[in-house]
C-alpha cells in the first residue's frame, strides 16, 4: 500500500479537509497515475453529502483525473511511464460479463466500480482524483493527446462524454439542428461539441445573461 496526500471529507457534513489516503500497490496489469488536475463535478458534493446514500469516510472525490503514468505493471500493454492520461467515473469491472465483454463496463453485471465510494475488488473502498496519485486497472486509463492541455481534458472525462456520446448517438451533424437546455458546466461541453460537429446549436436559457457567452 502507498500512503498519498488527498483532499477527503471527514464525514457527510464535515468540509473537504487534507488528509492521507491508501493506494493498493501496483499490479500486473495497473497504472500508477501522477495527478495533474481534477474536474470539479456536482456528483462529488452529492456524494460526499450521503444525498445517493451512505459513504465511508473518509472519502476523497474527483472523477475527472487527468494526469501522467508514473509505473506500470508487469503485464501492462496500452500505457507506459511518461503518457498523458485520464481517468473518468469507473475504474474496474468484473471483465467477465456479456456486457464487460462487449465493451459496455458501464452495465456490468455484476456491478463496475466508482472512481471513488465504491468496493474495489480487493475489497478496499476507491478513493478519487482529489489526490496526488492513483492506482488504476490499465483498461480504465485512456490516453490524452499531446496537443490537449490536461487541465482542459480533466472534464471531458465526465461532462465531456456525458454531452459527446448522445450528440454521437443522434447524428448530431451538418443539416442537424441541437437545442441545448441550460448552459452550465455540461451546457458549455453541448455547445462546443455540437458546433464542432457541425450541426445548428440552439442555447435555451431562462434569461439573456448567457447569450454572449453561448455566442462566444
Amino acid at each position: 500500500m502507498h500512503t498519498v496526500n488527498a483532499y477527503a471529507a471527514p464525514s457527510a457534513t464535515g468540509d473537504l479537509i487534507p488528509t492521507t489516503i491508501e493506494r493498493r500497490d501496483v499490479g500486473p496489469h495497473d497504472v500508477l497515475i501522477d495527478i495533474k488536475f481534477a474536474g470539479i463535478c456536482h456528483s462529488d458534493i452529492h456524494t460526499v453529502r450521503g444525498d445517493w446514500g451512505p459513504q465511508s469516510y473518509p472519502l476523497a472525490p474527483g472523477h475527472e483525473i487527468a494526469g501522467v503514468v508514473a509505473e506500470v505493471g508487469s503485464a501492462v500493454t496500452r500505457h507506459r511511464v511518461g503518457d498523458r492520461v485520464g481517468v473518468g467515473c469507473m475504474v474496474n469491472s468484473c471483465g467477465e460479463c456479456a456486457n464487460c465483454q462487449a465493451g459496455e463496463e458501464q452495465f456490468c453485471l455484476a456491478g463496475n466500480t466508482g472512481t471513488y465510494g465504491a468496493v474495489d475488488r480487493d475489497g478496499t473502498i476507491t478513493q478519487g482524483g482529489y489526490s496526488t496519485h492513483v492506482v488504476v486497472t490499465e483498461g480504465f486509463v485512456l490516453r490524452i493527446p499531446d496537443g490537449l492541455d490536461l487541465d482542459v481534458a480533466a472534464p471531458l472525462l465526465c461532462a465531456g462524454i456525458t454531452t459527446y456520446s448522445p450528440l454521437r448517438h443522434w447524428g448530431a451533424g451538418p443539416g442537424r439542428n441541437v437545442a441545448v437546455v441550460g448552459l452550465g458546466g455540461l451546457g458549455h461541453m453541448a455547445v462546443k461539441l455540437a458546433h464542432a460537429m457541425g450541426a445548428t446549436v440552439t442555447v435555451l436559457s431562462q434569461s439573456l445573461k448567457k447569450q454572449e457567452d453561448g455566442l462566444r
